[in-house]
């Protein structure tokens, strides 16, 4: 038997019940993966078991069984977050009162309870993610909701759930604009407007530390890290070789792992403090506007290099570092989008050599001595002892250019001494390999170096126009000091492998089955625009919805025609459409009543017709009862009127009340009336 004719043999309220744990069920699915393992079970366990409690009409369980398992939920979710406040402990609870809930679910009362429940985790779904794809399963299930808050105000004649459906569907269209009026003028004063961001681990491929070999795996994330439109002609972007967004500046190597300005563990590198950035910036700014996907750390991507702060959305603050690494004053937890100038030709850094400079010639003692034996050759000959630290750059990068050294995303797990087995054993790496051995020999040759870490490249999305960066562009690269220049950068991997930073080629991940499986179907042409489009409809959800700021409001307001307008302006326009709204319903609503049902309208010219015959009918009596009255009073001659009254109230209850009306309504003009009694009769 087939699922559809099982469901229609149920009786209606099993129907209903089943309906709303689909709803339910959709309302918490999403939040499977913010909640411990043990809430997501025990949710479904119990929807489920309140599915087949429905389906084989087995009566509930007693009162008991809920409040044990109440306070079960209550001891796990203590043991789970250490407490019952705030927000993940918060959700976790709400998921779980919902569910219980439905094991109660006896009367209307307690049906309130589980829309009121189901309307709050709609809300508790957007704590985590604000992303299209979470939106759209959010509609979904408030029209689900609607649709069981109508049908729990339908039980007169039980109507179908389509019916109820199509209600839902006309109330939620009915008030989409006032809901497209709050977000359009509702004030968002910063820093009250916004999500909380409880968790504290990012998102992002980037860290203030990397260890050897921790950033070939970004290749395949291929999430978008951020999103650039360039104020160019036909947004072009600039040159690839200068497509390096600047993310995190390591400085500080235990032999492993670098770290940003700060003290690694392990064996211990006191960093002095660095000296100020000394910018000096060449030729005119390209600027351009970067959306920012969120990655739970305050670090602003840009494009090497910005001299003035980056224009941030209220309630956010823009400072350098010495190391011209941009940061906000909070962590990034939502999208953000801002504007900045970047100089691609530019020079910082001190031109003579400093005390401050130490800290970047520092190496961990003990480890790669034969990067520091190669050092010392290099040192030694006179040729390239005489050019200086420009012409010891030069022989490293000709080394990985011209030494059988390999660009590669599996290049095997190293040991102690990093640098020496990609410079002697290995000869592969990724970008991070390449840039860590490169850096040791700098710093061996004593020349001062670092890392820097961000993203290089990215790909222009023909659809919005937009420039995509993925996190599979991450990054690595290298500064040296020079005398009379400062720091520069230098690309080792772009000596090994030149299409990565020219052409901006990228290693492939392995496919697995189902990529093996996707690429023999589907052409990689038709996958390509198939992520084009979707990236472009995710960066309209972002652009449009998500960063609508305040600055965004006001440039509103100017369209508008208010030459400065504040936050007031906009709370006094939002208060006067919403009158005008309220207005407009209530002369709305006044004229409906002023209308009569179609249905109500031939009742009415029934009784009016049986009145003229010398009945009077109360006008509170349904056409069943005016039958009876009719066949009392009139007699035979009545039994064609009370007949029709009998189809009357069939067709009021009918699947489609409507469909049967015209035919009624003919048939109601040609009815038999009995002639005027000479008395009339009148029901109490």
């Amino acid at each position: 038997m087939k699922l559809a004719e099982r469901l229609s043999r149920l009786p209606r309220e099993a129907r209903d019940a089943l309906f709303l744990l689909a709803v339910v069920a959709c309302c918490i699915a999403p939040l499977a993966a913010q909640i411990p393992p043990w809430a997501s079970a025990m949710a479904a366990t119990l929807l489920a078991w309140r599915g087949w409690l429905a389906a084989t009409a087995r009566p509930l369980p007693g009162r008991w069984v809920t409040a044990v398992l109440l306070a079960l939920v209550v001891l796990l979710t203590l043991l789970s977050h250490g407490t019952i406040v705030g927000r993940d402990a918060g959700v976790t609870l709400i998921v779980m009162l919902l569910a219980l809930k439905m094991l109660e679910l006896r009367a209307r009362r307690d049906a309130m309870v589980v829309f009121f429940l189901g309307f709050f985790t709609l809300l508790a779904n957007f704590f985590f993610s604000q992303s299209l794809p979470t939106a759209a399963v959010m509609l979904v299930a408030l029209l689900g909701l609607l649709t069981a808050l109508v049908n729990a105000h339908m039980p007169v004649g039980r109507p179908p759930l389509n019916l109820a459906m199509r209600q839902a569907a006309r109330m939620a269209l009915l008030g989409a604009p006032i809901t497209v009026l709050l977000f359009l003028l509702f004030p968002r004063l910063a820093p009250l407007w916004g999500m909380p961001a409880d968790n504290p681990s990012a998102r992002t491929g980037l860290s203030g530390q990397m260890r050897i070999g921790s950033m070939a795996s970004l290749v395949q994330d291929g999430s978008v890290a951020l999103r650039v439109r360039f104020d160019t002609p036909g947004g072009e972007p600039p040159a690839p070789q200068d497509l390096y967004f600047r993310g995190p500046v390591l400085t500080a190597f235990d032999g492993r792992d670098w770290y940003a300005l700060s003290q690694p563990q392990g064996q211990a590198i006191i960093l002095a403090r660095p000296s100020p950035a000394q910018l000096r910036v060449q030729g005119a700014p390209l600027r351009y506007e970067l959306t920012l996907e969120p990655h739970q750390r305050p670090w602003l991507l840009t494009l090497d290099t910005v001299k003035t702060a980056p224009e941030l959305p209220p309630g956010y603050l823009a400072q350098m570092s010495p190391e011209l690494q941009w940061s906000a004053s909070r962590p990034v937890t939502a999208a953000l989008r801002y504007r900045a100038e970047s100089y691609l030709r530019f020079a910082h850094g001190p031109q003579r050599r400093t005390p401050d400079l130490r800290a970047y010639v520092q190496l961990p003692p003990g480890l790669n001595p034969r990067t520091q034996a190669m050092a010392r050759q290099m040192l030694a000959d006179p040729r390239l002892a005489k050019g200086g630290a420009g012409s010891l750059v030069d022989a490293a990068l000709q080394r990985l250019a011209r030494g059988g050294y390999q660009y590669t995303l599996e290049p095997g797990l190293y040991g102690e001494h990093t640098a020496d087995e990609f410079w002697f054993d290995r000869k592969q790496g990724f970008c991070e390999h390449i840039a860590s051995a490169f850096v040791v020999l700098m710093r061996a040759l004593d020349i001062p170096s670092r890392i820097v870490t961000g993203y290089q490249g990215g790909q222009m999305n023909s659809i919005d126009g937009y420039w995509t960066v993925h996190q599979s562009d991450a990054h690595a690269w290298a500064e040296v000091w020079i005398a009379g220049r400062g720091w520069v950068r230098v690309d080792p991997t772009g000596a090994v492998a030149p299409g990565r930073v020219g052409q901006l080629q990228r290693l492939q991940a392995p496919r697995g089955v189902l990529g093996n499986a996707m690429a023999a179907v589907v052409s990689p042409l038709m996958l390509q625009e198939l992520r084009a489009t979707w990236e472009a409809l995710n960066n309209g959800w972002n652009q449009w919805v998500l960063n609508y700021t305040q600055g965004r409001q006001l440039d509103l307001l100017r369209a508008l025609g208010l030459e400065a307008p504040d936050w007031q302006d906009l709370v006094r326009l939002m208060g006067l459409l919403i009158c005008a709204a309220a207005m407009t319903g209530l002369a709305w609503t006044l004229w409906q009543r002023r209308r009569q049902d179609p249905w109500q309208q031939l009742l009415q010219q029934a009784r009016q017709r049986l009145a003229r015959t010398g009945l009077q009918i109360a006008p509170h009596l349904p056409p069943r009862a005016m039958a009876q009255e009719a066949r009392a009073h009139l007699g035979p001659a009545a039994e064609p009127a009370a007949q029709w009254l009998l189809r009357l109230e069939q067709a009021r209850y009918a699947a489609r009340p409507a469909a049967a009306l015209p035919q009624l309504r003919r048939d109601l003009a040609r009815l038999p009336w009995p002639a005027a009694q000479s008395r009339s009769t009148g029901t109490p």
